[in-house]
């Protein structure tokens, strides 16, 4: 099998069950043009996320890792009436561009783009003594993965669902010997899921238009 197998399957997959609207097609275009990396979930794993949303019946979503919105997209429209999705974001210009695409798909008024380093942003959200969220979707940093996850735990409840993306590594992930620190970091993330006494994961490798990859699966109990 080949990139070019892969991606042609995924665009199948795409246009027959996750077929783009101009909301997130603008998403994609604007987030181009402002020169953010296109590292952006593929469309059938933004679907994925959307059904997992719906599925657990999440009315609060926590994004970690907004990017320019084109996931939170995905999410933020699952919501149910009454429903609520906070996303953080590192760089301000990010947030500004996921900021306008999430108002362009009319979703401003059930999102919040909170800005800064997330390690800052999750202690305040905690001070805010929050309704527990269903659903957390983790797509930041790597090196900072066991720290997103914990936070996750805390931020949770029984019966919520996090997803950690990405951690397949080009398959470094099994390598314990390896000194990159995104490795170290979802390594690490990984083995708090599997030793968390609230958490039951698995993981699970994928290919696509993104490559070899894959992400993890997580119920808080």
């Amino acid at each position: 099998m080949s990139q070019q197998q892969w991606s042609a399957v995924d665009a199948y997959f795409t246009e027959l069950l996750a077929p783009a609207d101009e909301a997130l097609e603008a998403a994609l275009r604007e987030s181009d043009a402002a020169g953010l990396p296109p590292i952006n979930v593929a469309p059938n794993q933004g679907k994925l996320l959307h059904l997992i949303a719906q599925i657990q019946g999440a009315r609060r979503i926590l994004e970690i890792g907004t990017l320019g919105g084109y996931s939170t997209i995905w999410l933020a429209r699952a919501l149910p009436d009454g429903g609520r999705l906070v996303t953080l974001e590192y760089d301000p210009e990010h947030a500004d561009v996921a900021r306008a695409n999430l108002a362009r798909a009319g979703l401003a008024g059930v999102t919040e783009v909170r800005t800064g380093p997330a390690l800052d942003s999750l202690p305040k959200l905690a001070a805010e003594d929050p309704e527990p969220f269903d659903l957390v979707f983790i797509d930041a940093d790597k090196v900072n993965n066991p720290r997103y996850v914990e936070w996750a735990v805390k931020l949770t409840r029984p019966g919520s669902v996090i997803v950690l993306d990405n951690v397949v590594r080009g398959g470094a992930v099994t390598d314990p010997s390896s000194t990159d620190p995104s490795v170290i970091g979802t390594r690490q993330a990984l083995e708090l899921f599997a030793r968390h006494p609230r958490l039951s994961a698995t993981a699970v490798q994928t290919v696509g238009t993104k490559g070899y990859d894959g992400f993890a699966l997580a119920r808080v109990s």
